[in-house]
């Protein structure tokens, strides 16, 4: 059986985890980084992925001074300006063509040229990688599967094979676990932190479609009783437009439209989307998944630490998922950066309360937004039906209000931790 000694070991190589370990390199503590499979390469002429994220400017400002934005943005990236809420109603409220039922959310109206972009999963997962292979003093032990954890040693023990197939059973020590293994995360488990969990009444459908037209630049959501629409566009490949659809519904209607084929699937969402989505030339993929709450009741323990969806999980309304997740990723390094500078035990849960008193109380307040949402949009309750929709019309005209609003989703409002900020 092989030993080996680590200052800190880092469960998930995803883009939270991975975020982790370049920020805390150039401390110069030694660190390792596990995950069943590493980050597929980038194809240049293949059609985009269909997991994607909305990443805030604060994310991005966190991947520029980690060292990976220029691997990712030398990839592809697609920025966008606009963002359009609005409820989808039987006879649409409108004006000059445009919905009067609607809040736009624009980056000039604040003089930023985008509110973020939209990305694939795997292209930050991968720029983050090249990231990370540029400092000698992170091992990336991808693939591995790690077969537990052992929290009641002296220094926790990870024991891993290198292979599902292998079985030479390997040794880690670490001063400090991090686990950012996301929603179903084993570190959790084998560190006995708590969960608190309900799930939503809906499912979400996800669908990468080619459209005509030109490239968009606004990513919109239409409210219905039975859950929201959205439209997100991709990067444009060998000249041909993508966007991604987001169908929010019932468990039941969603089975249904994962069970159609294409052509039925695509005549339903030209029946049921809004008119602001552009022509549809063809489905590439589709996927679905459960809309589950989750919120670990620590954070931190004795050496070890939470981070991203394997801390917290959100109704993904706004696409907040991946950026509360970075927040986290740069408030820990920020932690342990300073425990290390001032020569302290970083493992020590006394060491990393701030964080933990940090990322509680912004993640839970993301948390109630969504919810309110939820609940607010989520049925057909006449006079609640009335005042939202006035709502959104008065709200898209009042330009202080709509500009705290594009700061705070933008991340340039808030607490924010020091990566967040531009370098």
């Amino acid at each position: 059986m092989t030993q080996n000694a680590y200052d800190i070991a880092i469960v998930g190589a995803g883009m939270v985890g991975a975020a982790i370990a370049c920020g805390l390199a150039p401390t110069g503590l030694r660190i390792a980084i596990l995950d069943r499979t590493p980050p597929p390469p980038f194809d240049a002429n293949q059609a985009p992925d269909i997991r994607v994220s909305a990443l805030s400017y604060a994310s991005e400002q966190i991947l520029r001074n980690l060292g990976a934005w220029q691997f990712i943005s030398a990839m592809r990236t697609c920025p966008y300006q606009r963002m359009g809420v609005t409820e989808k109603l039987d006879t649409p409220l409108t004006f000059a063509g445009a919905p009067l039922n609607q809040t736009l959310f624009d980056s000039t109206d604040i003089g930023y040229p985008y509110l973020g972009h939209i990305v694939e999963n795997n292209i930050t997962q991968l720029g983050l990688h090249q990231a990370m292979a540029q400092h000698h003093n992170i091992d990336i032990l991808c693939p591995s599967n790690i077969q537990s954890i052992d929290f009641d040693t002296s220094l926790p023990t990870v024991f891993y094979s290198q292979s599902s197939e292998s079985d030479k059973i390997i040794e880690l020590n670490a001063k400090l676990i991090i686990g950012a293994d996301g929603a179903l995360s084993k570190v959790r488990d084998w560190a006995s932190i708590g969960m608190n969990s309900s799930q939503y009444e809906q499912q979400a459908l996800v669908a990468t479609v080619e459209y005509q037209g030109s490239q968009q630049d606004i990513t919109w959501q239409a409210f219905t009783s039975s859950g929201p629409l959205a439209f997100l566009p991709l990067m444009d490949v060998n000249e041909k437009h993508y966007g991604s659809l987001v169908w929010y519904d019932h468990p039941d209607k969603i089975r249904q439209l994962m069970a159609q084929d294409s052509q039925t699937f695509m005549a339903e969402v030209a029946k049921n989307f809004p008119s602001q989505l552009p022509p549809l030339i063809q489905l590439l993929n589709k996927g679905s998944f459960t809309l589950v709450k989750r919120h670990a009741q620590d954070y931190i323990g004795h050496r070890v630490a939470l981070a991203g969806d394997a801390a917290h999980t959100i109704n993904p309304l706004a696409g907040q998922g991946v950026n509360l997740g970075f927040q986290d990723a740069a408030t820990l390094i920020e932690v342990i950066t300073e425990a290390h500078m001032q020569g302290k035990d970083i493992g020590l849960a006394s060491h990393l309360q701030a964080y933990e008193r940090l990322r509680k109380i912004e993640n839970k307040k993301m948390m109630e937004i969504m919810d309110l949402f939820y609940h607010m949009f989520s049925n057909d309750h006449a006079p609640l039906k009335v005042l939202r929709n006035i709502g959104l019309g008065l709200a898209d005209k009042l330009p202080f209000g709509k500009k705290k609003v594009i700061k705070y989703a933008m991340g340039l409002e808030g607490n924010l931790p020091k990566l967040a900020r531009p370098a």
